[in-house]
């Protein structure tokens, strides 16, 4: 990975307790949980739509605005990036099928 997810953390992180009029993370950050996972939801739409119109351009948008949206999220419920990494981590050469049904 770049760092850009990273450097993103750190943007979102800094702009917690920020002036809302003057940071659209601080705005939806003040919001609490319930906008911020509406605005994941909303993107995550925007972004299927995207994938099943055929449009790699739209598509790589809407997945950016996704992946942001995720990161404020995380953000908002004090959850780590690095974290969700290491989940990934712990996840590889896993089955799919294997590690789901272990979650159940």
């Amino acid at each position: 990975m770049s760092g850009t997810l990273e450097r993103l953390e750190a943007v979102i992180a800094s702009r917690k307790g920020a002036d809302p009029s003057a940071s659209y993370v601080a705005a939806l950050l003040a919001k609490g949980t319930g906008k911020c996972a509406q605005k994941l939801g909303e993107e995550a739409v925007e972004t299927v739509i995207a994938a099943l119109a055929e449009d790699p351009a739209k598509l790589t948008s809407e997945a950016a605005d996704l992946l942001f949206h995720l990161m404020v999220l995380l953000a908002e419920r004090d959850v780590a990036l690095a974290d969700v990494l290491a989940e990934l981590d712990r996840r590889e050469g896993v089955s799919g099928h294997v590690e789901k049904a272990a979650r159940g």
